[in-house]
């Protein structure tokens, strides 16, 4: 896949987050706008990550000709740095979703 492709993928679930956690809720306290707007941008951090993986891997291991990076790294090292981008994105998507889940008032009980 082209460059351009990858970054209108990008672009569009970029914009699928923003839309869908950007939608009107019940007004609550600051502390819960406050949640919710860190839990956007870590499913936003998240959904880069997970971008950023599948591009090198994409680019490092199926079409290596196509892009001069990662030429004088070892391709152990490009698969590691990958898997690693994407465990951070997964943790961040995690942590996003019990950010964006309301919280329960009375949970010790």
């Amino acid at each position: 896949m082209n460059l351009t492709d990858w970054l209108v993928i990008l672009a569009i679930a970029l914009a699928a987050i923003l839309f869908f956690c950007s939608r009107g809720r019940r007004k609550g306290s600051l502390t819960d706008r406050t949640r919710h707007v860190h839990g956007t941008r870590l499913l936003l951090q998240a959904a880069f990550a997970l971008w950023a993986a599948l591009l090198m891997l994409d680019r490092s291991f199926v079409a290596p000709l196509g892009v001069p990076f990662g030429h004088a790294v070892s391709p152990h090292t490009r698969l590691a740095t990958a898997l690693a981008l994407a465990a951070v994105g997964g943790i961040w998507s995690f942590r996003a979703s019990r950010l964006l889940k309301p919280r329960r008032i009375f949970g010790a009980c």
